[in-house]
């Protein structure tokens, strides 16, 4: 099971979108169901101020829908729009440490940039790696790390034989391209909060039963349009859990940037061999 930074684990996000939507879809059509038969047993006890009541009630559950909506879809934005700017960050300073690396003297330029090639490799590929591919990505991490220690242990070694401006600006950018690989990792393990998602389903099931149960109590069929509404409220509801979902489903993190610059510098070192 996939595990969250802090150890607890993540229900909901080990299952497929599908399957949650298909069963959002069923909880709604059974509160519907339930009440509108609670709502026709009531009918003929329920006095006119009451079903005035209900008819507010409902529309409550509506606003209150509305906003919740509007609150998850605002940090699953939120959420995905800081692992792209990770994705991007990561690979700018992975490219300005490939730059930087002009400064150095050979062989250790050579070297360094052989290391930091494997690099950036093993990062695009960790792209493609799923979240629930716990093993995976834990050896792609490892690898990653080792890759990292290998180069900054030569570029190391050269600032200190000669320590100038030059040498110390490539260990600099070593550093920031760390701390962009530490961000992005952090980012992946960020999702909204699921409590949020758990009352979010909690009040759509209820307003369910709530828009099954009014019309009834009121002597009237539920409205067709109820269908297309639940409908759209279920969509809105995959793309908010899609989104929160960087590398499942149909809404990934762009992972070009990444792929670009590993590509170009492939081909920048077969050129110079």
């Amino acid at each position: 099971m996939n595990l969250k930074m802090n150890g607890s684990p993540e229900v909901l996000y080990n299952i497929d979108t599908t399957y949650l939507m298909i069963g959002m879809l069923v909880c709604m059509a059974l509160a519907i169901f339930l009440g509108a038969t609670a709502g026709r047993a009531r009918a003929e006890r329920t006095t006119p101020e009451g079903k005035a009541h209900i008819s507010a009630l409902q529309a409550s559950l509506l606003g209150l829908m509305a906003l919740l909506l509007g609150f998850s879809l605002s940090l699953a934005l939120g959420r995905y729009d800081s692992r792209s700017a990770a994705v991007v960050t990561e690979a700018n300073a992975i490219g300005t440490a490939w730059l930087r690396t002009d400064l150095l003297p050979e062989p250790g330029r050579r070297q360094v940039r052989a290391a930091l090639a494997h690099y950036v490799a093993i990062r695009a590929q960790a792209g493609s790696v799923t979240l629930v591919d716990d093993a995976t990505r834990a050896q792609k991490r490892g690898e990653a790390e080792a890759a990292f220690a290998r180069t900054w242990e030569i570029a190391s070694a050269i600032a200190r034989t000669d320590p100038n401006p030059a040498t110390v600006s490539v260990t600099n950018a070593l550093n920031d391209m760390t701390d962009a690989f530490g961000n992005r990792d952090a980012e992946l393990d960020r999702h909204v909060p699921e409590p949020v998602l758990y009352l979010l389903a909690l009040t759509f099931i209820f307003l369910g039963w709530m828009m099954g149960f009014a019309p009834r109590v009121a002597g009237e069929r539920p409205p067709r349009t109820m269908a297309a509404m639940i409908v759209l409220i279920v969509l809105l509801l995959f793309v908010i859990i899609d989104l929160d979902r960087p590398r499942r489903g149909l809404i990934e993190v762009d992972q070009t940037a990444m792929r670009s610059l590993a590509a170009s510098i492939s081909a920048e070192m077969a050129r110079t061999e």
